[in-house]
């Protein structure tokens, strides 16, 4: 019997992992879920989990006591975290370094004492902000894409960043929070013999996403629009240009089960992977308001030009190096995540209620 932990179990992501854990399952697995709800919403992941067989425990994951409650396991997934990168920048750094960073200590106990693997979903925001503000861009089709001509940075090129680009500072609070988990991880799996995977996740999203303006931007563009609520374009000149990749949460299924599988593989396979949607699997926020357009009708964006700390006008990371070592892609191109998205926000109009949007 393999068990594993799945550590913000009732998130978007962590909910997306459990169940596709438990529905692929034949047999000799059992998933315990560790959550403390304490995002808007996630409650309601947690009845529809445990009847497809997850083990719930409420409990905190910045808490050893919440966190050795679950018993032996085989493996953790770490899914829990504040995942906005203006976290902790008008208040909160402790309560942000609390979740992010001084639980993966408590995680990583854990699986030490019990032998356990150890797998963190990471994010692009560990790499270096000041060289990608400085990527000189421009505007094609109403999205920034990296100008021709120009000298790139060590693991920059127009397919995107790689694992070699820089995570020096500034990367933010949030960043600066993942990278160092990621470290120590990695120093854990080193020092104890265990295994341990960093996957360095680009923007997920999918239906039940509890969208805000500072995460899960996909979600909450589309519930907006939907309803005709205000929106507006920061930064840029208000032009919405800037971009991001997308990813689908399930896309990650089979690499985690890969890594499982693997164990601590062999010494030299990489330990730190960029999964993302890629250059492939781009849009901006103003290609995104003209998909909305034409599927509910036009809908007017404000803009405000006053930058966004850290924004960024492209961030695009390469998973070649995941295709390379794991025969890996994502399998969900960005038309069907979109449709997916609007049609759970048709279904659910009180969406952005429930996702805590005022």
């Amino acid at each position: 019997m393999t068990r594993i932990l799945v550590t913000g179990c009732c998130g978007f992501v962590g909910s997306v992992l459990v169940r596709g854990l438990l529905e692929s399952a034949e047999g000799g697995l059992e998933v315990v879920g560790l959550d403390n709800l304490s995002r808007q919403g996630s409650e309601q992941n947690r009845d529809p989990l445990v009847a497809l067989g997850m083990r719930f425990l409420h409990g905190d994951v910045r808490a050893p006591s919440d966190v050795e409650a679950v018993g032996p396991v085989d493996w953790v997934i770490d899914a829990s975290a504040n995942p906005s990168v203006l976290a902790g920048v008008n208040g909160g750094s402790r309560q942000l370094m609390e979740t992010n960073l001084y639980s993966t200590v408590n995680l990583l106990e854990h699986c030490r004492a019990h032998g356990a693997g150890f797998i963190l979903l990471s994010t692009s925001r560990v790499y270096g902000i000041r060289p990608l503000a400085e990527l000189k861009v421009e505007q094609r089709e109403g999205a920034f894409v990296p100008a021709e001509g120009q000298e790139f940075p060590p693991g920059l090129s127009p397919a995107g960043i790689a694992e070699g680009f820089s995570t020096a500072a500034p990367i933010s609070l949030y960043g600066v929070s993942k990278l160092a988990s990621e470290n120590l991880a990695l120093e854990y799996g080193e020092t104890f013999d265990l295994p341990v995977w960093i996957n360095r996740c680009g923007v997920l999203a999918g239906a039940g996403q509890f969208g805000k303006p500072d995460q899960g931007i996909f979600s909450f563009w589309i519930n907006m629009h939907l309803r005709r609520r205000a929106m507006k374009y920061i930064g840029f000149e208000g032009t919405g240009a800037q971009v991001r990749d997308a990813l689908h949460p399930r896309d990650l299924l089979p690499l985690l089960r890969r890594q499982m599988a693997a164990g601590r593989g062999e010494a030299d396979t990489p330990r730190v992977v960029n999964l993302a949607g890629g250059a492939a699997n781009t849009m901006s926020l103003k290609q995104l308001t003209a998909w909305c357009d034409e599927r509910f009708g036009p809908h007017e964006v404000a803009a405000d030009l006053t930058p966004r700390p850290f924004d960024l006008p492209w961030i695009v990371l390469d998973p070649a190096l995941a295709r390379e070592v794991w025969d890996w892609t994502s399998a969900t191109p960005i038309a069907a995540i979109l449709d997916e998205i609007a049609e759970h926000a048709q279904a659910n109009p009180d969406w952005l209620a429930v996702s805590g949007v005022k």
